[in-house]
């Protein structure tokens, strides 16, 4: 397991703990986006999350949208 993995699994360990405790269901859904500054083009994003992946997809669609100045958009997350 790389180190970059390794570290984003833990993380998301740790922030899902403190967002949602041990209970179930979770109220609360998150992803993390990791990135190389250094390299724009061509670089991979990796993400962790505790939720589905279509979750994820409505949440930075949504989340695209109001920073690029759009009204609120309907959807999953």
């Amino acid at each position: 397991m790389t180190d970059t993995k390794h570290f984003m699994q833990a993380l998301a360990s740790g922030i899902d703990e403190i967002l949602n405790g041990n209970g179930l269901p979770k109220k609360n859904g998150f992803v993390v986006l990791v990135f190389p500054l250094d390299q724009v083009e061509g670089s991979r994003t990796n993400y962790v999350s505790n939720c589905d992946r279509r979750d994820i997809i409505a949440a930075l669609k949504e989340v695209t949208a109001r920073f690029e100045g759009q009204p609120h958009q309907t959807g999953r997350a």
